[in-house]
């Protein structure tokens, strides 16, 4: 039998050890649950529905998506919902845009300007075409081309052209160009035309609803400047100007434009000096200067002293005469005093205006076919050009007065030549 002492130091030397032990044994508890934990975790982490709506496709473990693809994914399916997010804006601004053109605003559009035979250096109607076009160009946005005809059988290659390349606006320079227009026009129904100087009721048009006219009351314009000659013969002592009371005109050819102007020139000298005597001639041509230049030698050697040009790039011929006889010339269409200090003023047609007006109503909208736009001095599209310096300030404001009672409807002018 062990003596009591002698279990008492017994257990007092174990008891270092059996602690150690109890230690360790509680160590190992509490690592043991700590796993069940995350065992546990794990599960529920596997068991959880995927964020998406849309179950994603099974993927073996060799297919597992690395970080890379995985946002690759999350960037499409993001652009997959915002789709019709964007679907729906494009709708709404296209809507929006179709509105802002039917209330007026201007849309870029394509534009073919067509000349005759004349060119862009006839320094007339066809130039300031073309200024039109540029200015279109320069202040709408639009899309601008001229093609230049050489002849007259250029007229429909040319127009067909543009119809067939899909221009939102042809236009046609020039009365020459009507019944080719007309026939171009019915061929392309949804295409928008105008044409400079032709009607859009005349009968080679054929009731084409898509073709807009571009008409001037030319009228206006020469009887302003045929009654600054009146007045200036009247009053008597003007340099260049002789005793014959006598003053002419040279047309290209003969049609309505042509004819509007030396009407009116006319009717505006009577008016001004009763009993003057008129020359008047067509060089049935709106080029070739020396046809021109021609026909008014003959009309200052029958005393004409002053000589109004209304033939285009011919009629420069005309001025070219006036210049060497030391007799007045008067320009027409375009500014012409740069033809020399001999051009005693311009009968203006503001094609530019008119050409620029046309390709705004396509553009805003605003564009009526089968309908004529038609401009004279009340609306600002024909008037005076500059008058020479030794014009008397009284003349000048004969003349002033005459443009106001123009204005006022006050005046009857005749448009077809007696």
């Amino acid at each position: 039998m062990i003596p009591p002492e002698a279990k008492e130091e017994t257990l007092k030397t174990k008891r270092p050890f059996l602690l150690f032990i109890a230690l360790l044994a509680l160590v190992a508890m509490l690592a043991a649950a700590c796993g069940d934990d995350e065992e546990d975790t794990t599960s529920e982490t596997a068991a959880a529905p995927p964020a998406s709506s849309t179950a994603a496709p099974e993927t073996t473990a060799a297919e597992t998506p690395t970080s890379e693809t995985a946002a690759t994914e999350e960037t499409a399916a993001t652009e997959d919902t915002a789709a019709p997010e964007d679907t729906a804006t494009s709708e709404a601004t296209e809507a929006t845009s179709a509105e802002s053109t039917a209330g007026g605003e201007v849309a870029p559009i394509k534009v073919g300007l067509v000349t005759d035979v004349g060119g862009l250096q006839d320094k007339g109607f066809n130039q300031l075409s073309n200024e039109g076009l540029q200015r279109a160009v320069a202040e709408l946005g639009a899309t601008g081309e001229v093609r230049e005809s050489k002849a007259p059988t250029d007229y429909v290659p040319n127009l067909t052209f543009f119809a067939q390349q899909g221009y939102d606006l042809v236009i046609a320079v020039g009365f020459l160009m009507g019944a080719d227009l007309g026939n171009v026009a019915k061929q392309f129904p949804d295409t928008k035309f105008a044409i400079v100087d032709f009607s859009a009721s005349d009968e080679a048009i054929g009731g084409s609803t898509n073709v807009l006219g571009l008409l001037f009351k030319e009228q206006e314009a020469g009887y302003l400047v045929g009654y600054l000659s009146g007045a200036l013969h009247k009053a008597g002592g003007f340099k260049g100007l002789n005793d014959q009371n006598t003053i002419s005109t040279v047309g290209g050819v003969k049609i309505p434009p042509v004819d509007r102007y030396i009407a009116g020139f006319q009717a505006g000298a009577e008016a001004a000096n009763p009993g003057m005597t008129f020359l008047n001639g067509y060089s049935n041509d709106f080029v070739d200067k020396a046809k021109c230049k021609e026909l008014a030698a003959d009309q200052i050697s029958k005393g004409s002293d002053i000589v109004f040009q209304v033939a285009g790039d011919c009629g420069l011929g005309a001025l070219e005469a006036a210049g060497e006889a030391n007799v007045w010339g008067i320009g027409v269409d375009k500014e012409q005093s740069t033809e020399g200090p001999h051009v005693l003023t311009t009968a203006l047609k503001k094609v530019d205006e008119v050409v620029f007006t046309a390709i705004k109503s396509a553009a805003d909208g605003t564009f009526q076919g089968g309908t004529d736009l038609v401009l004279g001095v009340a609306e600002g599209g024909v008037g005076l050009g500059i008058v020479s310096p030794d014009v008397p300030q009284e003349i000048l404001d004969e003349v002033d007065a005459q443009v106001e009672a123009i204005k006022a409807g006050g005046v009857e002018i005749p448009t077809e030549v007696p």
